[in-house]
């Protein structure tokens, strides 16, 4: 995945660091506020995770009762054990309907499949649809953020990109860009046949979908087009509409800093004979790919994760790269995990690394993912497998060796603390380490006093300090 690489480009990117700061105002100190309404907050938290581990304990109860009643209500549902899965579903259903348009509102499974380019492949018309999306779209770049997929960009860089893809005079202003947007997509959405969003939820006891939006595309997607196809992991089932009533209390406080978010749309079947709206087809899509391999594992409580992103907002590797140094689709430290446990450790051996143990995102998750303990489980299993750099395997293999004989160790630690000593400056500060430059190319090292801290003790002790 390169994340190494990756974040040092993004460390010297001034404008994404600028963009990036978004974060701390509209997601870190939302949450804090609205946090602050509820009196009862950590057993509303507790409350939630039990829902969680409750579903996953019995997943397959849950599947089968929601594909039970989601049926009995008109809707067709569909398993998809692969990306690839998904992807050939979805086209069979295009060409069983004789569909050439689809709309999309936001839905990072179809990210995980790449369905986009395999619709467009069969010769498919695809337009996003959630502003954010519309804008990655139309600048061919994938999302940063699962909730805030635009949020690496500024405003005057959305500006270009409008005034070069619509060819119209550049616009600044916000609401005119938003408005700007909206004429554009409007046609699409009067014209698409089919219309694909993901869901936040799947509700077992009435085989609905639900859908968590702060933009009016969501319900445009789900009910405009006469084909509606839902795309979403398995582990989103929840048992009833009470369970997730519990969930909506910490899901829009956690993802966007709101005590609600402006729309909740809950889908059953297809459009019924006294009805208004709604698609004439309904399909649901329930995906596998890799996530059965964390039930019973030591993994499980990953699936908790209700996608919120608040992990991402509070983590201090993500604050400084944001999402694309990643390299896939669930970036921080969510993706740290699900990333390596999808595609495999071999394929992202950085990401396991790519977190300080400070512990915010365990403190931040609603769902209460204890995710430095997991972020450890799969460090130990890269040792266990082999997939350590070779010099840290023997630097550490070195150290282990020291340690096991005393008088070696402590001769090497006082040859160390007086080379490192005679390296500093008039300040005590060490300009350049070696064999550690990652450290010192933007911020200097503090030399130490000469002495061990055996040394030090020693002395003071025999001072009576």
């Amino acid at each position: 995945m390169h994340f190494k690489a990756r974040a040092g480009e993004k460390l010297a990117d001034v404008r994404l660091q600028g963009a990036l700061k978004k974060l701390q105002g509209n997601f870190v100190k939302g949450r804090a506020d609205r946090i602050a309404e509820l009196d009862n907050f950590q057993d509303i938290r507790d409350a939630a995770a039990a829902i969680r581990d409750r579903t996953l304990a019995h997943l397959d109860v849950y599947l089968e009762t929601f594909e039970r009643n989601a049926t009995a209500r008109g809707a067709v549902v569909h398993w998809a054990e692969t990306h690839d899965d998904v992807n050939r579903i979805v086209n069979e259903i295009a060409v069983q309907h004789g569909v050439r348009k689809v709309i999309k509102s936001k839905s990072m499974v179809t990210e995980e499949c790449g369905l986009n380019d395999a619709l467009i492949a069969a010769g498919l018309e695809v337009v996003e649809t959630d502003l954010g999306e519309y804008i990655l779209q139309l600048a061919n770049e994938p999302p940063s953020h699962i909730v805030a997929p635009v949020v690496h960009k500024t405003r005057d860089e959305v500006s270009d990109l409008f005034a070069e893809k619509h060819q119209a005079p550049r616009l600044t202003d916000i609401p005119a860009l938003c408005r700007e947007a909206r004429e554009k997509l409007r046609p699409h959405f009067l014209s698409a046949d089919m219309g694909v969003s993901g869901a936040n939820f799947v509700i077992a006891e009435t085989g609905s979908t639900l859908i968590v939006t702060n933009e009016g595309n969501g319900r445009m997607v789900t009910t405009l087009p006469k084909v509606h196809v839902a795309i979403t992991g398995i582990e989103k089932v929840v048992a009833t509409l009470e369970d997730v009533t519990t969930l909506l209390r910490v899901l829009p406080r956690h993802g966007t800093g709101q005590s609600i978010t402006n729309y909740i749309s809950v889908t059953t079947g297809p459009r019924g004979p006294d009805d208004h709206d709604g698609p004439e087809h309904f399909h649901i899509i329930l995906v596998d790919a890799g996530r059965t391999k964390l039930i019973g594992g030591d993994m499980q409580e990953m699936l908790r994760c209700i996608r919120c992103g608040a992990c991402m907002n509070h983590c201090p590797v993500y604050q400084s790269v944001g999402g694309h140094a990643y390299g896939w689709v669930y970036p921080g430290p969510m993706g740290s995990i699900l990333t390596p446990t999808y595609i495999g450790l071999e394929n992202a051996r950085d990401l396991p690394n790519a977190a300080t143990m400070c512990g915010q995102c365990h403190v931040a998750c609603p769902v209460k993912i204890p995710l430095p303990d997991l972020l450890r489980k799969l460090r130990e299993r890269q040792f266990e497998q082999g997939l350590k750099p070779w010099h840290e395997v023997a630097a550490l293999k070195l150290w282990g060796w020291l340690a096991r004989h005393p008088w070696l160790f402590t001769t090497a630690m006082r040859i160390n603390a007086r080379v490192l000593k005679s390296m500093a400056n008039k300040s005590g500060m060490i300009r350049s380490l070696p064999f550690a430059g990652g450290w010192t190319d933007r911020r200097d090292f503090p030399a130490p006093e000469g002495k061990t801290f055996r040394e030090l003790y020693q002395a003071g002790r025999k001072s009576g300090a």
